[in-house]
């Protein structure tokens, strides 16, 4: 069962899959939107990705605070995963992504990108991380 990992931003969302077993997450894309309010064209993209790898659900993250309250970004990502779940018909698990941009950050660094060349990457490797670390629990 392939799954698709999402890090919802004001300007983008970061996309990756899961290979077909539902082990190891992938990077995949980066959707970018010029106003933060105008999603049908990043539903729309989503919705083609989720056709195109046969994705059975979609495991999306969840900006809490580090005190674990719930803020502002939280409700927009709940609003954006009750989207999700009526145009597609899937199930949208809310995953904890706490530091996962900073970890992203680390690891493009750490792979020489250069700083400049990171802000393009960033959000996918961030997808990456959040659906991986979904799909470790799932193992456990």
């Amino acid at each position: 069962m392939r799954v698709l990992g999402l890090d919802y931003g004001t300007k983008t969302v970061g996309v990756a899959i899961s290979d077909p077993l539902g082990l190891t997450a992938q990077s995949l894309e980066t959707i970018f939107r010029k106003n933060p309010t105008h999603l049908r064209s990043t539903l729309r993209r989503i919705e083609e990705l989720v056709n195109e790898y046969e994705a059975e659900k979609i495991v999306l993250g969840f900006p809490m605070n580090m005190d674990q309250s719930k803020g502002e970004r939280c409700r927009e990502t709940e609003e954006f995963k009750n989207m999700l779940e009526k145009r597609l018909g899937i199930s949208v698990e809310l995953e904890d992504e706490r530091l996962t941009t900073v970890a992203a950050e680390e690891i493009l660094i750490e792979s020489g990108v250069r700083r400049e060349n990171r802000k393009a990457v960033i959000d996918k490797i961030a997808a990456q991380i959040i659906l991986q670390q979904y799909l470790d629990r799932q193992e456990a």
